[in-house]
């Protein structure tokens, strides 16, 4: 198993430590399960529910059941939000949260290295994202072109959900252990 977003299955045995002592079915119950971890367990909840829309809203289109002008408006207002909110998302973390959280735990620094990996792949996937749905949009009014790039950005919507959706749970099994075990109060 590689360590790339697109190769693994899971974090590495080793960058699960905490992860044993703080299972996710008992996060909830933690003393330490606050506001800060259920906000940005919401974030990703988001992200998630975003990507679906967008998929399944795609698919009604290409089976003809939604038009391809109402596909563009949902593309644009759903596509927006979700570049949008990562790059706000990312950035956050990479400039602040991660950083801080990194000096708590030595063992899991490698996690962090990963993490980091991970926001650098889906810039670009973020980009390429980008890219498929303004064809979707600008290609709305020409049929046969729409047809190509709405198939085409579903294609790519599949790879992108399924790295995020990695990325996001890699980042959970992490990064609320480590807040859990360790509640820096100038984060909590």
């Amino acid at each position: 198993m590689g360590l790339d977003l697109g190769d693994r299955e899971g974090l590495p045995e080793a960058l699960c430590v905490l992860l044993q002592d703080y299972p996710r079915d008992a996060w909830e119950s933690s003393d330490n399960f606050g506001a800060l971890i259920r906000f940005w367990l919401e974030r990703h909840i988001m992200f998630r529910r975003l990507m679906v829309a967008l998929r399944e809203e795609t698919e009604r289109a290409l089976d003809g059941n939604i038009e391809p002008a109402a596909l563009a408006g949902r593309v644009s207002r759903y596509g927006s939000m979700l570049v949008g909110e990562l790059h706000g998302h990312h950035n956050v973390e990479d400039a602040h949260y991660f950083p801080r959280l990194r000096q708590l735990d030595g063992r899991l620094e490698a996690g962090f290295d990963l993490l980091d990996s991970d926001h650098h792949a889906l810039d670009g996937m973020i980009e390429s994202f980008t890219k498929s749905a303004n064809a979707v949009i600008q290609s709305a009014g020409k049929k046969a072109e729409w047809e190509q790039r709405a198939a085409a950005f579903r294609t790519g919507l599949i790879g992108f959900e399924t790295k995020l959706d990695r990325n996001l749970v890699d980042e959970e099994d992490l990064i609320v252990p480590v807040l859990l075990k360790y509640a820096p109060p100038d984060l909590m």
